[in-house]
């Protein structure tokens, strides 16, 4: 290639640090150097308006479309995203297929006196953006209140340390590439918390005709990653999951097996629908189907009854 390449990314500490990984991952694995490779800060509809669900201003794709819609006019190369704020279906003319390898997909908790979830006070309130980690916190102590927060993970400390919250939920994977894991209080099992669906998982897009970059994002492709990012985005794809769906999806591989856990919560978040399956790995995708489509039958008859 005899031109640049230019990724895409959103311009939060966080994010430059994923597009930095996904640049050196390139370099590594190709002939291509540090100066082949540009990295484009790209700001969001989801940086921009701090104050709201993303459900109530236009979903999941507020992170993802303006850098989407960069890749399409041919202005960015590759996109990177986390791969969870990604809505479940694809782009049209857009192939998201390269995962990078899993950082830790579990949940974290932090407060100021290094509290554990179970040693709040009564009634204490947790900040949180996600009706899913809301629903999950309600299910282990259902007097803590729930409050919206939104922004950064700087941002969300600062407003904890100025007395706005007693505890707040993050990603461990987050946490853990900005180097403050000693900010962290507890750390849930992903048995505890059942993660987003692809938590941890930096996913790279690029154009579904860009021979060039396909063949360069095939050879970062992290198999294993691969196969449980498919997996738990299907269980999405068939709840047609968003920000306003409340679910858990979590997957490991041991051997050749696939093992998937998930959960969907009522609206009110009073009921709670679980399965778990395991199959060989290749069936990695209809796996994530029969899933999705188990907890989309036990809710129905759920509200049927």
């Amino acid at each position: 290639m005899n031109k640049k390449i230019v990724i895409g990314s959103r311009g939060s500490k966080l994010a430059l640090i994923y597009a930095q990984t996904a640049k050196n991952k390139i370099v590594q694995n190709t002939d291509l150097n540090n100066e082949d490779i540009i990295i484009k800060e790209i700001k969001t509809k989801g940086d921009q308006v701090q104050d709201k669900r993303l459900s109530e201003v236009g979903g999941k794709g507020l992170f993802s479309t303006n850098i989407e819609n960069e890749l399409q006019d041919k202005k960015i190369d590759i996109a990177v995203h986390a791969l969870k704020d990604m809505p479940a279906n694809e782009t049209n003319g857009l192939r998201t297929n390269t995962f990078l390898e899993r950082n830790d997909p579990r949940e974290i908790l932090i407060t100021k006196e290094k509290k554990k979830l179970k040693d709040l006070q009564v009634e204490a309130i947790i900040g949180t953006s996600s009706y899913r980690r809301e629903f999950q916190i309600k299910k282990i102590r259902s007097d803590l209140k729930c409050k919206l927060i939104r922004g950064n993970v700087d941002t969300r400390i600062k407003k904890l340390n100025d007395g706005l919250y007693d505890a707040i939920i993050l990603s461990y994977a987050g946490i853990k590439s900005l180097s403050i894991e000693d900010k962290i209080s507890e750390i849930f099992s992903v048995q505890e918390i059942i993660p987003s669906a692809g938590q941890g998982i930096i996913s790279l897009q690029c154009r579904n005709d860009d021979k060039d970059i396909i063949s360069i994002l095939d050879s970062i492709n992290d198999q294993k990653t691969h196969l449980r990012a498919q997996a738990e985005r299907n269980v999405l794809k068939v709840l047609e999951g968003d920000c306003e769906t409340a679910v858990g999806a979590h997957s490991i591989i041991k051997g050749d097996e696939i093992i998937l856990e998930a959960e969907l919560f009522s609206l009110d978040g009073i009921q709670r629908f679980y399965e778990k399956k395991s199959s060989k790995i290749e069936n990695a995708k209809s796996l994530g189907e029969e899933v999705g489509k188990i907890l989309k039958v036990k809710s129905n008859n759920s509200y049927k009854k």
